[in-house]
């Protein structure tokens, strides 16, 4: 992995100062809110003012005549304040680095919970860069690799019983927390029933974290949980059309039906009830339960779901290769290998014609689909 991520790194060190001298050159997007908000609020003024966001963004390089808002919650801005401190420029392909190495290094570390074989852990490198996901979401410059890195760490950690450190990297799952919206209460229940002093090392983990994440900014701006609620309370949510199976209902019903937007999410509690009530009596086993659980929670998800989000169901997709991988099956491989290509082709086709995001809707159900299918038996839990 190391030889592989250096000679990346190196391709964009040798184009670095035409990069820094061209911003026509890989122009930033989403990035510039990160950025943006970072700043602001490392100098105490609010991040979340779409009125102090432009002129920053514009200066950015960004092309729009609208800020770009950062909605996530105040603890975020823990991650893009340092941006915030440095260049435009220079911040944005540090950004751009810190995404591919948190993506490849996740899929790496993921191979081996999967148990997958270390001599064929490329393969985890070359599903995770060929995964359209990827790509959007380095391109955008969106957070969601440091959600990855946040749903890998709490597996990691939590296998090899670090519990607090668990705790710890689940907060990460708190940056865009809609996404995951099934792990809060199956962590929860899964923290009661462990025995103490686990229990209590989880939650210390979680709590320490989010404390401390919430805790800088708002040492720089005292007043930046009030400007991210007030911000919230103007939003009107009604009016984004994300690609969720909420709106697709909203589309086929009628737009003045704004409360179909959470049937799915719903009928996703009552997957986890059923879920929890099928397998009482089992452990819980975290590595053989996650893949379900996000891809679950982001079917199911009232709101976003865009398609550089996506990158977080790269969990699933690499407990399926590392399956296959343990164990061969020419026919199973070729249908992965053929639903893998044909998923994310039809995205990349997607992306290149400009549609829409809300058209992506299809494929985290298809995602879904393809694991339901494919998806492997660990010998640690007997449990698909």
């Amino acid at each position: 992995m190391g030889i592989v991520l250096a000679a990346a790194l190196g391709v964009i060190g040798w184009q670095a100062v035409g990069l820094l001298d061209d911003p026509s050159i890989f122009p930033p997007d989403d990035f510039v809110e990160y950025w943006a908000a970072g700043r602001l609020n490392a100098q105490g003024q609010n991040p979340y003012d779409g009125n102090l966001l432009l002129p920053l963004e514009q200066s950015a390089g960004r092309d729009t005549q609208d800020p770009v808002m950062m909605w996530n919650p105040p603890w975020t801005l823990s991650i893009a304040m340092p941006l915030g401190l440095l260049k435009a420029r220079v911040a944005q392909l540090l950004w751009l680095a810190a995404g591919l190495i948190l993506i490849v290094g996740c899929a790496d570390r993921l191979w081996i919970l999967f148990d997958g074989s270390p001599e064929r852990r490329w393969v985890a490198w070359l599903v995770a860069l060929s995964f359209a996901p990827t790509l959007f979401v380095l391109n955008a410059g969106q957070i969601a690799p440091f959600i990855l890195l946040g749903i890998t760490g709490f597996l990691a950690c939590e296998r090899a019983g670090r519990y607090v450190a668990a705790g710890a990297f689940a907060a990460l799952l708190a940056i865009k927390p809609h996404l995951v919206y099934l792990f809060w209460p199956a962590v929860a229940v899964w923290a009661i029933r462990r025995p103490m002093p686990s229990r209590g090392q989880v939650i210390l983990g979680g709590l320490l974290a989010g404390l401390a994440a919430t805790a800088i900014p708002v040492a720089c701006n005292p007043q930046v949980l009030g400007q991210y609620a007030e911000a919230m309370t103007q939003r009107t949510p009604e009016q984004w059309k994300s690609p969720t199976l909420g709106w697709l209902l909203r589309e086929l019903l009628g737009e003045g039906h704004f409360g179909l937007q959470f049937v799915p999410t719903v009928v996703g509690l009552g997957w986890l009830l059923w879920e929890g009530w099928r397998s009482r009596g089992r452990e819980w086993v975290w590595r053989d339960r996650m893949p379900m659980l996000l891809l679950v929670s982001f079917v199911t998800t009232s709101y976003g779901a865009w398609p550089f989000d996506l990158v977080i169901l790269l969990p699933a997709v690499v407990s399926v290769a590392a399956g296959l991988a343990r164990q061969p099956d020419r026919r199973r491989i070729v249908l992965a290998t053929g639903l893998f290509l044909l998923i994310n082709g039809a995205a990349l086709g997607l992306n290149l014609l400009h549609i829409t995001s809300e058209f992506f809707v299809w494929m985290a159900p298809s995602l879904l689909a393809g694991y339901l299918l494919l998806r492997p038996v660990h010998v640690s839990s007997g449990t698909p």
